[in-house]
């Protein structure tokens, strides 16, 4: 059984309503958390290594994503 702080009650309300979202609704949401999570993603980056450049987060961001070794050298 999942761990949950949300009542039952609740959980059929929110079922309810994603039930009667459409499929554009419910994809805008997925992409708007999509969107914040990279945002809070590179925040801790930039909190991590305050001296680099817009172009080495986004690097790390992509490392983190997709590579679990760091990148080659000449991806940098």
């Amino acid at each position: 059984m999942a761990i949950s702080d949300t009542s039952p009650e609740i959980e059929a309300m929110q079922l309810q309503i994603r039930r009667a979202m459409t499929g554009e609704q419910r994809l805008r949401i997925a992409l708007e958390m999509s969107l914040f999570t990279r945002e809070l993603i590179k925040a801790g980056i930039r909190r991590d290594h305050p001296n680099w450049s817009e172009r080495q987060v986004m690097i790390e961001l992509f490392r983190l994503a997709f590579f679990p070794d760091p990148l080659p050298v000449w991806v940098r």
